[in-house]
């Protein structure tokens, strides 16, 4: 692959004006786009595409799961099997992680997001300590393993170091695997600056954010401490996956964790409500109006049982959403997007449910979460347009999934009938970092994970 050629040529492309044909676009020295020529010649300097579109953002992400994946579908000795057995079972697997596994972990999962077709993620990052609870010598060290899988991988980056700090709403202390979690208000603030250090690190793109993991995991008082004290960043929080995690809230609070949330805190533009699975029809019409992202990630909440989202109605209530990996047990924005759209079909027993009018229900799912999922990393992204990140993807025209088709129904066929096979070439803020299919450094970084997790395997 050339890094020298700095301008790409797509015969077709997904710009700011709509599909347009014979597309020069020039990127610049930081790895944004300095302009987009529809209806030009071929520049003998310029990398040549057949499609090439906007790349999405991953807004979620646990890539340290990315090793779980094949571990967790046998049914317990307990019988009915749910997201809280599977928890259990994902606390005791990352007890035996060490620095160099999850740094291994997360570039690997890294180098999958890209190939599919993802070109930056926000990881929702939640392990901070060594096992049982005692921080490392450097306080952010396995932020700066993220942070280094990052970098060498070129993934634009958005890190959510995870606030933890009790066991459930009723004040509990932290047990088990979630002793490599905890930490109180002052001392998130001091692993939150090594983080964000650590984070503007990974790139001249890369940014930085927080997460209080969820409303039982920080009180009230911390949870509006921490709005307080990281303003005008992104703010990301689990809530409303699960209806025991409902019942507990409303009997702690007497309210839905989604109607407390919208009550107690300023939500609005920066914040992403990770899954917000089960909510009355009054909660979707609140949060669509917040002008909050819902952070969808349709695959994991599948594998895990957790419901179904209602996207019917928060689109028709100018809801916006993107998509993440979430638990990393299957990597594909084009499979997040068919899991959406077909959960609503199943549940409805409808078709081409969301989609509005003029559009596709394949260009409408991802002109939303592309738009979405730019917001809640704060990243300036999410189109082919002058001066924003060039983050970029390429679809091959010989794809089976993508024969004979142009304009919308290329992103109908590559979602409902394709796969990350399509996916020819990614650029993350310029960077050219797949090409022909295969990220550039897949195979050190492939031999890097077999190893470790050959290892982890062994200590099971």
């Amino acid at each position: 692959m050339s890094q020298a050629k700095k301008s790409v040529f797509a015969r077709t492309a997904l710009t700011q004006n709509g599909w347009e044909n014979d597309v020069l676009v020039e990127i610049d020295a930081p790895g944004r786009i300095g302009s987009v020529v529809p209806e030009s010649k071929v520049a003998a300097t310029a990398y040549t595409v057949d499609i090439l579109l906007p790349a999405q953002a991953n807004l979620h992400s646990h890539t340290f799961q990315r090793a779980m994946a094949g571990l967790s579908e046998a049914r317990s000795p307990a019988g009915r099997d749910s997201f809280w057995t599977w928890r259990e079972i994902m606390y005791r697997f990352l007890d035996i992680l060490d620095p160099e596994d999850i740094e291994a972990i997360a570039a690997f999962a890294f180098v999958e997001m890209l190939e599919s077709g993802y070109s930056s993620v926000a990881e929702f990052h939640y392990v901070h300590h060594q096992p049982g609870g005692e921080p490392y010598a450097q306080l952010g060290e396995l932020s700066e393993r993220i942070a280094a899988a990052a970098s060498a991988t070129g993934i634009g980056l958005t890190l959510l170091p995870v606030a933890y700090m009790q066991g459930g709403v009723d004040g509990r202390a932290l047990a088990g695997g979630q002793l490599r979690f905890g930490n109180d208000f002052d001392r998130y603030v001091k692993l939150a600056a090594q983080a964000e250090k650590a984070a503007r690190s990974a790139g001249p793109d890369a940014d930085f954010g927080v997460a209080p993991h969820s409303i039982r995991a920080v009180n009230e008082r911390d949870l509006k401490a921490l709005e307080q004290h990281f303003r005008a960043m992104p703010f990301h929080i689990h809530i409303a996956e699960q209806i025991p995690e409902i019942e507990e809230v409303q009997a702690a609070y007497g309210q839905r964790p989604m109607s407390w949330l919208l009550d107690h805190l300023p939500v609005d533009e920066r914040w992403c409500l990770i899954h917000s699975t089960h909510m009355t029809a009054e909660e979707t019409r609140r949060v669509a109006q917040s002008g909050a992202v819902a952070g969808l990630c349709p695959i994991t909440e599948a594998n895990l049982g957790d419901g179904i989202f209602d996207g019917v109605n928060y689109l028709a209530a100018g809801g916006r959403f993107g998509t993440g990996s979430d638990s990393n047990i299957r990597i594909s924005p084009s499979e997040e997007l068919r899991q959406l759209e077909y959960s609503q079909r199943l549940r409805d027993v409808s078709r081409v449910t969301l989609s509005v009018e003029g559009k596709s229900c394949g260009r409408t799912l991802y002109d939303t979460a592309l738009s979405g999922g730019a917001q809640a990393l704060g990243r300036d992204s999410g189109s082919i347009a002058p001066g924003k990140w060039a983050d970029m993807i390429a679809l091959d025209v010989e794809n089976p999934a993508l024969l004979g088709l142009t304009g919308d129904r290329l992103l109908d066929g590559w979602i409902f009938a394709g796969d990350r096979q399509a996916v020819s070439d990614v650029w993350s803020a310029g960077r050219h970092v797949v090409h022909e299919g295969r990220h550039r450094d897949r195979d050190a970084i492939f031999k890097t994970y077999k190893t470790r997790l050959a290892s982890i395997l062994a200590r099971i």
